[in-house]
């Protein structure tokens, strides 16, 4: 069973920074898409910055420059280092991936989300 477990959320000023993990695990062959979104209160879940299967990476508008995705060198984690954090960073975020098990076909797994909120 393929798990994606998230830490790293809380609560953080303007200005101040988060980092984000998530380690996926359950007997995983190949991991082709991995990364971030995000929901706020209202509104739809979208992309915050994700690695491509082609190994790119993709971020949203409103956090280039600011957020960075990484990954460990096993492929199976993936972090992001959110700097200069605004209120309308204010969500619950989602690691989210796109991978194949031993028992598997590819498919898409999501993380069960964690809290982050902007205020002072």
């Amino acid at each position: 069973q393929v798990q994606l477990v998230e830490s790293g959320g809380g609560l953080v000023q303007p200005g101040g920074s988060l980092r984000l993990s998530c380690a996926a695990s359950g007997s995983i062959v190949s991991i082709y898409d991995m990364g971030w979104y995000r929901q706020a209160p209202g509104k739809q879940r979208e992309l915050v910055a994700a690695f491509t299967s082609g190994g790119s990476t993709n971020y949203a508008d409103s956090v280039k420059g600011r957020f960075t995705i990484s990954r460990s060198s096993a492929k199976n984690t993936v972090y992001l280092q959110m700097n200069n954090l605004k209120p309308e960073d204010t969500a619950v975020y989602y690691c989210y991936a796109n991978l194949r098990t031993e028992r598997t076909m590819r498919g898409d797994y999501w993380g069960q989300g964690t809290p982050v909120t902007v205020s002072s």
